[in-house]
């Protein structure tokens, strides 16, 4: 049996609603068919952007979008994408396929993209390729409201008033797309690099140093030790790949034991996140530098068929399991985690929407970022397990994953995983300093009859949220049947 004893009413911080944020890359189908498609498009549109992704993005509410990339963003020079569109400059995608990049989505299409989403940009500037002076000009640009040559010319191409622009990442993966660099050469260059985004009038820039990839403690040390006080956020970078880099495996075509593999490779990012953070609490102790995982998901094979370069993927109920249990590990290590970015929202990774023309799906992911959104800017609530042992690819594990937090009015939210692919588990869930007694109780689930399960444009809804009745009530106590392989949100209202 398991049993997890809550608290109430003992407080353990604010859960970010930024945890919940997104990334999106000009890679594949993510910016062209999936957020832009032409003023002139038979689409619906708002200015050349999809209406139908932005209410689904709207509906879950997306509060941070990362962009321009990723590795487009060592190469990305900012000043190709505005102006007139047919006037921007054809450049090399040399990243993502060796496609052209037209630059019609740049930097005012994006933050309207920002606008209509009701959502705040996080922008990542080139430090790979790009020069000190033109990234000085790109926040200038954006957030400079006087006399100036870029606040000018942001006039001149139809934006009076400058943005709002609260995050910015000073480079992106700069131990290895972007640029190759030893830590201690990135340090000094991060110094020298982010002195130049400046706060112009109101707008405070909240700035991104470029992080660890996955298990780099010696880079988290360097930057700590000689950047800390230049950086508000530090980013981690970790997929979860089921094989080996040359062989990931498929996003439908998998058996048990590969489920039980990838799910035991999803967990380790807690293991990442409590070894990064203690080397980060040495050199700020009063946790002042938020860990932002920016980049983080699912990665397979690509789909049969299509271009390897565009990375794109379906999406099945084990990656329902990725993302319950990422964004609980991310909850539950709230006083850290400030912000993470899945990889990426449309057409890409694990995305949350895919598109194909006109039509339009949304995946299982997307179903558990709906479900979670309760968690966001709540508080996290304190909470003791004692939680049954299952093997996943001969690691023994919880097989439960769970999280908890309280809304401002009052309402309890309980997300949980179920990691074992076959068997039910029993979770008896004893609520401390709070009668269930007249409380309004119910549940949502996200389960399906096979591991693979997974939605099509012909088929769009064999994995959603379904109502779900299986909870008992007794002396204070939740009795909880949680089905194999499920995502389930038990709130009291």
């Amino acid at each position: 049996m398991n049993k997890i004893y809550l608290n109430s009413e003992e407080k353990k911080g604010k859960i970010n609603k930024n945890i919940y944020g997104h990334f999106s890359e000009h890679l594949g189908r993510c910016i062209y068919e999936g957020y832009w498609v032409g003023e002139d498009s038979d689409i619906p549109n708002t200015r050349g952007i999809r209406n139908d992704v932005v209410q689904a993005l709207k509906d879950i509410n997306i509060p941070v979008l990362r962009w321009p990339g990723g590795c487009f963003a060592d190469e990305y020079h900012w000043k190709d994408g505005v102006g007139p569109r047919d006037e921007r400059a054809k450049i090399l995608n040399t990243h993502w396929g060796g496609v052209v990049e037209n630059n019609h989505f740049g930097t005012h299409e994006f933050l309207d993209l920002c606008e209509q989403l009701d959502t705040e940009p996080y922008i990542c500037g080139n430090v790979g390729s790009g020069t000190v002076h033109e990234m000085e000009q790109w926040v200038k640009y954006m957030t400079f409201a006087g006399k100036s040559p870029m606040a000018d010319w942001r006039r001149e191409n139809g934006r009076e008033q400058p943005w709002k622009l609260k995050y910015f990442g000073v480079g992106n993966e700069n131990w290895g797309c972007g640029g190759n660099m030893r830590p201690e050469y990135y340090a000094d260059l991060y110094r020298r690099f982010q002195t130049y985004v400046r706060d112009y009038g109101d707008n405070e820039i909240y700035k991104i140093a470029c992080g660890p990839n996955v298990d780099n403690y010696h880079w988290t040390e360097v930057m700590m030790e000689r950047a800390r006080r230049f950086m508000d956020g530090l980013s981690l970078h970790y997929y979860t790949v089921p094989g080996d880099w040359a062989n990931k495996g498929s996003a439908t075509d998998f058996d048990k034991q590969e489920w039980e593999k990838t799910l035991k490779k999803t967990l380790y990012m807690e293991e990442l996140i409590e070894k990064h953070s203690t080397i980060m609490d040495k050199y700020d102790p009063e946790q002042e530098v938020g860990l932002i995982i920016d980049e983080w998901g699912g990665w397979y094979d690509v789909e049969p068929g299509t271009n390897p370069g565009f990375l794109y993927q379906q999406n099945s109920l084990r990656d329902a399991l990725i993302a319950g249990i990422n964004l609980n590990i991310f909850n539950n290590n709230c006083d850290r985690v400030q912000m993470a970015n899945i990889a990426q929202t449309i057409n890409v990774l694990q995305a949350v929407i895919l598109t194909e023309g006109e039509k339009m799906i949304k995946t299982p992911t997307y179903h558990v970022f709906d479900m979670y959104q309760v968690h966001q800017d709540a508080e996290l609530l304190a909470m003791e397990t004692n939680l049954e042992s299952i093997e996943l690819d001969d690691k023994k594990v919880p097989g439960v994953n769970v999280s908890a937090s309280k809304d401002k009015k009052g309402n309890i939210n309980i997300t949980l995983c179920n990691l074992d692919p076959e068997k039910t588990q029993k979770v008896e869930c004893n609520i401390i300093k709070q009668k269930l007694k007249g409380r309004d109780i119910s549940a949502k689930i996200i389960s399906a009859e096979s591991l693979n399960a997974h939605n099509t444009f012909d088929n769009p809804e064999v994995v959603t949220i379904q109502p779900y009745n299986r909870i008992k009530i007794a002396d204070n106590q939740l009795n909880i049947e949680l089905p194999a392989a499920s995502v389930l949100l038990v709130s009291l209202g």
